[in-house]
């Protein structure tokens, strides 16, 4: 009789995962006791709970038959949120279209080809400052032009994969602008929307100067010594080599120069709508409509094309604005089963034990872990903030401190963990194995929990607030 062949395991599908956890609230609000605790406005006019005033309350389960009800209303409670998203998507897949940003990359490193410190840092900025809108892996597509970069410049194929991972994990998991996890978490926790942005830029510059160090460090001793590469007998063999040529990237010309200077104007048009006059998810949406239209018209296309590569970048963005409205029926069950403060009350008992100084960093543990389980940004911020909000007043930690606990947890082990969509497609289609990956990775991810944490200790110590 011949042995069966066991079958390798294989991670379910984000919505699988979230049901699980839809299923598993319902189950709780029959187990967990009900309670709550006393809420008043504090100065900023947020309401936020009283610690003294804790009292358990008459039991209120859900109903299970009513699951499918309570994922619709998340949906339309969050309807304009997931507009923004996929407009957003749709907007910067028209700009990757028009080839705008190619160009600037080739731009980049002709200029800069002999002076890999210049030039690394160069990209990254890009990679990390468009990242504080988007998510990493719509940048999947743009990985064999980054190998083929590289390997161009006499680098191999980690660090061409590299400049987009690691740039982009800086944008996105200090999300300075970040719609998908950033405002999602605010919006919850009842913060101004785009408020922090100034030490979330610090923290921004702070990861940026660590990584590009380290980054930079890796790629000068592989472009002295190729054989140090853990890519290096791949790469030899790789169809990427052949096809390094800096000229098949396109020139830079007015249409694209005009293409990007909009990029980046409807990016600062819309912080400072969020800032200074107090603009909400339909402006951001309509932002984001009006710079697809825009983009594509620079470019030349006719209103047919304009409107296919609008629809495709959509569609690309359409199961992350799902995973918002599946999620955030977690959170609203917890609510309808009042069992939120329940939990809040202890886990602020545990925590208490913790030092103050480390009750941020404890968070930041915390988010980390739960992103191995839920690696969504935007599903983990509708799953965890409505417990995190009133956790950081209970502890004394600020609203916007847990925020940013949340950005870092979710954020930075996308680039280490198999299960991230991010990390998975774009080593994929730079063709690099998961463990050639993380024998240049290991050390950067543990840095940069160090460095978040140091980071989450000052922002505590300062009272990081809503502005």
């Amino acid at each position: 009789m011949s042995e069966k062949t066991k079958k390798p395991f294989k991670m379910p599908h984000t919505f699988v995962i979230i049901f699980t956890i839809i299923l598993a609230a319902v189950a709780l609000t029959w187990i967990i006791p009900a309670g709550e605790y006393a809420r008043f406005e504090n100065a900023e006019g947020i309401k936020v709970i009283d610690p003294s005033q804790f009292s358990y309350i008459a039991r209120t389960p859900v109903n299970p038959l009513l699951i499918p009800l309570y994922i619709v209303k998340a949906f339309i409670k969050q309807i304009d949120l997931m507009l923004v998203i996929l407009f957003a998507g749709g907007a910067f897949h028209m700009v990757t279209q028009t080839g705008a940003l190619h160009a600037v990359v080739a731009k980049l490193a002709k200029t800069f080809s002999g002076r890999l410190y210049i030039f690394i840092p160069l990209l990254t900025l890009v990679f990390g400052l468009i990242c504080t809108t988007q998510g990493v892996n719509l940048f999947i597509a743009f990985a064999p032009i980054m190998v083929m970069l590289a390997m161009a410049m006499g680098l191999d194929s980690i660090t061409g994969a590299s400049i987009i991972l690691l740039g982009g994990a800086v944008g996105f998991s200090t999300g300075p602008l970040n719609i998908n996890t950033t405002i999602v978490a605010q919006k919850i926790a009842e913060l101004p929307l785009y408020s922090g942005i100034g030490y979330r830029f610090v923290c921004f510059g702070v990861f940026y100067v660590v990584t590009n160090v380290y980054l930079i460090r890796y790629a000068m001793r592989i472009h002295k010594n190729p054989e140090l590469s853990p890519m290096y007998d791949l790469d030899r063999q790789s169809d990427f080599k052949d096809r390094a040529d800096l000229e098949s990237f396109g020139s830079m010309n007015l249409r694209k120069a005009l293409i990007m200077a909009a990029f980046f104007a409807a990016l600062i048009a819309i912080v400072y709508g969020g800032v200074k006059l107090d603009w909400d998810m339909e402006e951001t949406a309509a932002m984001f409509l009006g710079l697809a239209i825009a983009a594509g018209a620079i470019a030349g296309f006719g209103p047919s094309r304009i409107s296919k590569d609008f629809l495709d970048g959509c569609k690309k963005m359409l199961s992350a604005a799902f995973i918002i409205g599946m999620a955030t029926a977690i959170g609203s069950i917890l609510t309808a089963g009042n069992i939120i403060d329940t939990v809040v009350h202890a886990l602020a008992g545990g925590l208490s034990s913790v030092p103050a100084v480390l009750q941020a960093p404890a968070m930041l543990l915390a988010n980390t872990i739960i992103n191995v389980f839920l690696t969504s940004g935007s599903g983990q911020a509708a799953a965890v903030m409505p417990i995190m909000t009133p956790l950081s007043d209970l502890l004394g930690v600020t609203r916007q401190t847990a925020v940013l606990a949340f950005n870092f947890g979710d954020g930075f082990c996308n680039y280490v963990l198999p299960t991230s969509t991010a990390l998975m497609g774009i080593i994929s289609a730079a063709n690099i194995p998961y463990d050639r990956w993380m024998k240049f990775m290991w050390k950067l991810f543990l840095i940069w929990l160090l460095v978040g944490a140091v980071l989450l200790i000052i922002a505590q110590a300062i009272h990081f607030g809503p502005m």
